[in-house]
């Protein structure tokens, strides 16, 4: 038996990587989990912990939030709640009619059959819907998170950004019954969001974040991440960076913004308080930007996993031909206020410019886009100014350490 510590950056993710360099054969995870299936097959059982809950003033507030019996509700909770939901829906049942209970969507064991009809599974949860019902119908009760906590939790904040709109969303503290209408807070959420949308579609050079190497599907995620930047006329790299800091991310000042590439709970996780160089964009934001067919902002869902995006998801949208007219559509920049010009690799129809045209002077067609960077700034190195300056004989040079050469004397 080997105990393995949380990886520096991602503990919420199945550390397969560590496990195998131990050899074993199964795996505990202790604490907190966005539960995102392995890139390996191995035997994991969750321990989520057992926060406690006061049901009673629970309870209360859910009546108190909740005042119509026949209105559809869901209940959800941070993991180290959902041991106490359907205590919780049992105190509730006998008012309310419509009361559906979320549960963690923990790895079914081998050999276990699924249970019929098979609950629908979202945000890391699984709600055993009706035939004929959908989610969307249902408002939200949270129970979890503390007063005292500024920082959103990430795992509430993808519910947040994913649930319906037009549903009402409640958070409850477990400890005292303090509710809160988490509407507003998601308005601002998702109007962050929008904006970050908006400055992809303005990037030139997009730097993608490899931040998980333990979840399933993440070469092909990359890979499809690329495809997307290069037929909209970006630039991309590849980082390996571990959790992106604003040192580290300030290294790369030719990147217009930064993808992180890592499961729905670290994509969404607290910023650092000093601020980053560059924003960082969950890949459901770069497919918005890039991806002319994604339906229009509050018409698409919020997608916190990247397995979303990729072939055989139900939400998943193909980039359309290129000879489509969705390339050529205006598109006006919120931020600068001026016309996105259309994507560079795009082939034209016109006969007219497959003809070459004599130029005055040699120019550069194309050049990279860190080329361009440098050209744009103030102080670009040392210049050789060759022919500019006269020719000397060698000199003897100052001698010593830079605090102290030996010409500056004692002072």
């Amino acid at each position: 038996m080997f105990i393995l510590g949380d990886t520096a950056y991602g503990s919420c993710c199945v550390d397969v990587l560590g496990a195998e360099q131990a050899g074993a054969q199964a795996l505990v995870h202790f604490g907190p989990a966005c539960l995102s299936p392995p890139a390996r097959p191995l035997p994991v059982a969750f321990v989520l912990g057992q926060r406690p809950v006061h049901l009673e003033l629970c309870a209360k507030a859910f009546e108190a939030e909740n005042p119509d019996p026949k209105a559809p509700v869901v209940l959800l909770s941070e993991p180290a709640c959902a041991h106490a939901l359907e205590a919780l829906a049992t105190l509730l049942r006998p008012r309310y009619l419509d009361l559906l209970v979320s549960s963690p969507a923990l790895p079914l064991p081998a050999g276990s059959c699924s249970p019929e009809p098979e609950p629908l599974e979202r945000f890391g949860r699984r709600f055993p819907l009706a035939p004929g019902r959908c989610l969307e119908e249902y408002g939200a009760f949270y129970v979890g998170g503390s007063e005292a906590s500024a920082d959103l939790d990430p795992d509430l904040s993808r519910l947040l950004l994913g649930w319906a709109p037009g549903q009402p969303f409640f958070t409850c503290c477990p400890d005292t019954g303090q509710t809160q209408d988490e509407g507003v807070r998601a308005g601002r959420l998702k109007a962050r969001r929008h904006y970050l949308v908006e400055r992809a579609r303005d990037a030139r050079v997009v730097g993608l974040l490899a931040g998980t190497l333990g979840v399933a599907r993440h070469r092909e995620a990359l890979a499809h991440l690329r495809n997307l930047t290069r037929a909209a006329g970006k630039r991309s790299y590849v980082l390996a960076l571990g959790r992106p800091t604003p040192p580290k991310l300030a290294n790369f000042p030719e990147v217009d913004v930064f993808v992180l590439l890592a499961c729905p709970l670290g994509a969404l996780a607290p910023q650092p308080p000093g601020g980053l160089f560059r924003p960082i964009l969950a890949p459901c934001e770069l497919e918005a930007a890039c991806n002319p067919a994604w339906p229009p902002s509050g018409l698409a869902p919020y997608l916190t996993h990247y397995a979303d995006l990729l072939p055989g998801s139900p939400f998943h949208v193909p980039l359309p031909p290129p000879d489509s007219e969705l390339w050529d559509t205006p598109d006006v920049s919120l931020i600068t206020g001026e016309l996105r010009p259309p994507p560079a690799w795009k082939p034209s129809n016109d006969p007219g410019c497959l003809d070459l045209n004599l130029r005055p002077q040699l120019e550069l067609a194309e050049s990279s886009p860190a080329a361009l960077f440098l050209s744009s700034r103030s102080w670009r190195g040392l210049e050789p100014r060759l022919g500019q300056t006269p020719v000397t004989g060698a000199v003897s040079g100052r001698r010593g350490i830079a605090i102290a050469y030996e010409d500056e004397g004692n002072s």
